[in-house]
């Protein structure tokens, strides 16, 4: 990388980190599993808690400057290597997962164009074809971020300004369309047979899911021109992810009954475009989502192959995975992203997964090391001898926070989530036969180790039987 990232390119990077594919199917998505006073709760309480999250890192960046790469860099400073490993892990395969539903929902969404009753090409982005098509994608954007992020950050600056042009005109035909009539049709839900609560549990992983990637500038912080514009790249990104998050979704209520736009073929949003306009309508948010994801997909590889680069600087990781080519691009990091993407295209293949049981993937894989960052802050906050009223505050409220989304998960999510953490584990084993220096264990940590190691094959078991 022969440039810094400037604030327009650090704002845009986070923007498109969490602006992907989930915009463009959020409308059925939360009409699935809420009304719409229980959605406008779950957008409430979710705004406050990404705040509480987003200020607890840039608190966290200010007071740990020497901790780069930030949420497993904390993890690892507050409760020892194995919770630094699991947090690293965990964000590592939250954004591999990620990058794989960007591709699966591009190309499930070119089924339009090529498929019919008779003949199925892309599918739900799981086919052979979608597979194949895939591959090339990913392997091509490989060889481009070879050239260096700021080839890519160019690029993403250039697809976030094209994606925000679909998502305004779909607002304004939204605006203009909205009924209030048939958004009070049913406005808590009688239909769902759930209470409130319940439902505004069911938005909170799909909720999460758009805002992953609010921590992209402090990801990147060491790449960045001014260490002043983390901040402010990080919450003018949260303030236009959340309106527009809150308009697709309250305005899609007032274009069609909660129960009809629930049951909408995803992208939702194209639609309702549909709806609108016709044929054309459908075609342009189409266009939009190719090259949102396609720019959110630079963003997420580029994070991606961060994280093992940073965990293997910290030892947290194997050491190779720290060498980097004459460009600055963490280059085995990425061929272990890349080739990782692959597996699981090839997985989605043979087991036929969908958009959006990947999404509830990427959201657990996320929850940990979300919880862990303010858990730090909480931690700091009490051993600091000049007790600070306002990282104490800030780092409860993200506690909380990460609570909360742990018990709206579930249970059945937890276990998932456990198990996906065992190939971790296995590498840690792996590694430490080669490497006796990588992740030295306190007692303590061995038996938290055997623990996690027990529980990830139990729960294995108890998921498939």
């Amino acid at each position: 990388m022969n440039k810094k990232l400037n604030l327009m390119s650090l704002t845009s990077l986070v923007i498109s980190s969490m602006l992907g594919a989930g915009i463009f199917s959020l409308p059925q998505n939360m009409a699935y599993v809420a009304s719409p006073i229980a959605l406008i709760i779950g957008w409430i309480i979710t705004g406050i808690g990404i705040l509480f999250l987003a200020t607890s890192m840039l608190l966290l960046h200010k007071l740990k400057p020497h901790l780069q790469g930030g949420i497993f860099s904390y993890a690892r400073d507050g409760f020892g290597e194995l919770i630094g490993f699991c947090s690293a892990w965990g964000y590592w395969l939250c954004a591999v997962i990620a990058n794989v539903s960007y591709l699966v929902i591009v190309f499930a969404s070119l089924s339009f164009f090529t498929d019919n009753n008779k003949h199925i090409i892309f599918g739900n982005g799981n086919t052979w074809q979608a597979l194949l098509s895939s591959s090339i994608l990913l392997w091509l954007i490989h060889i481009l971020l070879l050239q260096g992020t700021q080839t890519a950050a160019v690029i993403n600056l250039i697809t976030t300004i094209c994606k925000l042009l679909p998502l305004s005109i779909f607002m304004i035909f939204a605006i203009i369309l909205f009924r209030y009539k048939i958004f009070i049709t049913d406005l808590i839900g009688l239909d769902l047979a759930l209470p409130i609560i319940t439902q505004i549990k069911n938005t909170m992983l799909i909720t999460l899911w758009v805002f992953i990637g609010v921590e992209g500038a402090i990801i990147l912080s060491s790449r960045a021109k001014k260490q002043e514009d983390i901040q402010k790249a990080t919450f003018l990104a949260i303030i236009i992810a959340l309106c527009i998050y809150l308009l697709t979704t309250v305005l899609s209520l007032g274009i069609l009954p909660r129960s009809a736009l629930s049951h909408m073929r995803n992208p939702s949003m194209a639609g309702l475009m549909q709806l609108f306009i016709g044929d054309i309508g459908y075609i342009f948010i189409i266009l939009g989502l190719i090259i949102s994801v396609c720019g959110a997909y630079l963003s997420w590889t580029i994070m991606a192959a961060e994280v093992p680069l940073i965990a293997a600087q910290h030892k947290m990781f194997p050491p190779i995975l720290a060498q980097q080519n004459k460009k600055q691009i963490p280059i085995y990091s990425l061929w272990l992203t890349n080739i990782s993407m692959q597996i699981f295209l090839i997985l989605i293949w043979l087991t036929h997964i969908d958009y959006n049981y990947l999404l509830t993937l990427a959201s657990e894989m996320i929850l940990i090391p979300y919880f862990l960052v303010g858990a730090y802050l909480f931690k700091i906050s009490l051993k600091d001898k000049n007790f600070n009223i306002k990282n104490f505050f800030v780092g409860t409220g993200s506690c909380f926070y990460g609570l909360w989304l742990l018990y709206a998960s579930g249970i059945t999510h937890l276990l998932l989530s456990l198990i996906l953490y065992l190939p971790g584990l296995l590498l840690i084993i792996i590694t430490k036969m080669y490497n006796n220096n990588m992740l030295i264990f306190s007692n303590k940590e061995k038996i938290l180790f055997i623990i996690l190691f027990l529980g990830s094959i139990l729960s294995l078991i108890y998921l498939v039987i």
